[in-house]
């Protein structure tokens, strides 16, 4: 009667990890953050990079997956060079400043 039955401890549950941020979303901050910091319009950046304004506003927001064509556009357009952005970029991804889903084009 004495007897307690002892049941083995349950396992935690799996911790699901943070997702990392979209690689297209940390693009699109970098390249609002200069743009802003330039003191620059989004049309008259879209005009110099020759896109137009809605779609350099989706890339900025992390809506599209611009090509390396037209990201060579908008950050010459900014006076950057891509090297410039992928850094920018890399950097925040490293430093965990970004939120969101991850994906980084191969």
């Amino acid at each position: 009667m004495g007897d307690v039955l002892a049941f083995p401890p349950r396992p935690e549950p799996a911790r699901t990890p943070e997702p990392e941020p979209l690689w297209r979303e940390a693009v699109g901050h970098e390249l609002r953050e200069e743009r802003r910091t330039s003191g620059r319009t989004l049309a008259d950046v879209a005009g110099t990079a020759g896109v137009s304004t809605q779609y350099l506003s989706e890339v900025e927001r992390g809506l599209k997956e611009p090509s390396s064509e037209v990201l060579g556009a908008v950050t010459g357009a900014l006076g950057l060079r891509l090297v410039d952005l992928t850094t920018r970029v890399s950097r925040r991804l490293s430093s965990g400043t970004v939120t969101g889903p991850v994906c980084l084009a191969a």
